[in-house]
């Protein structure tokens, strides 16, 4: 169980295209499942792209403007629907034994967002949940997407958080499929932002914290 085990490693990339970090996601859990390596939180950017998860739905994308604007489209095996990442936007992978630590699907979801809410309450902003809706949220604006993919009790991908990214490719499409709501950033909200390098350790902090802790277990 949880508290048997080490916690998670915590590692920066850098900037990462994203297609090199999602080959090497499923080969570090493949080792996961062997044996053959440890869990890790992965710290990182990518270039501009959108992703699709596993429910298919292109969300009113404007494939001509992406286009125009050199952003690729890329279908992935997370949970959720479309959203983009790119530079200022923190990306946290999660190679975690989600089983082996009592979590479930949806409490490791929780606890994730449990993490990233502590660290923004360290920034003086407050955020929080949005009923139906995963990730961390201000009033109606997403700041934190959370998509997995668990497989074996060992989950990949994990949580985009915008921190100081060009938020304007988020108008060509309908984020997550989300009517009623919007986009922000942790810049848009504070008027200043770390950058993804900089939050980094805190946030890996906060998150292992909450990944570990019996309470979000349960």
């Amino acid at each position: 169980m949880s508290g048997d085990r080490p916690p998670p490693a915590a590692r920066w990339l850098g900037r990462v295209p994203y297609l090199e970090a999602l080959e090497a996601q499923r080969a570090h859990r493949a080792r996961l499942l062997a044996g053959e390596a440890e869990e890790e939180l992965w710290g990182l950017e990518h270039e501009p792209v959108v992703t699709r998860g596993r429910r298919g739905t292109e969300d009113g994308l404007d494939a001509d403007a992406l286009a125009a604007r050199g952003v690729p489209q890329i279908q992935t095996e997370r949970g959720g629907r479309t959203t983009w990442h790119g530079p200022g936007q923190l990306v946290v992978y999660t190679l975690v034994h989600v089983h082996a630590r009592g979590h479930g699907p949806a409490s490791f979801v929780a606890a994730l967002e449990d993490g990233v809410i502590d660290w923004l309450g360290g920034l003086g902003l407050a955020a929080g949940r949005r009923a139906g809706h995963p990730g961390v949220w201000r009033g109606s604006d997403k700041l934190c997407a959370v998509g997995l993919h668990i497989s074996g009790g060992v989950a990949m991908h994990g949580l985009a958080l915008n921190l100081c990214p060009d938020l304007s490719t988020y108008a060509l499409f309908t984020p997550c499929g989300i009517e009623d709501g919007g986009v922000s950033s942790v810049e848009r909200a504070l008027g200043a932002a770390p950058s993804p390098a900089a939050a980094f350790p805190g946030l890996a902090v906060a998150l292992i914290a909450a990944i570990t802790s019996s309470k979000a277990a349960s």
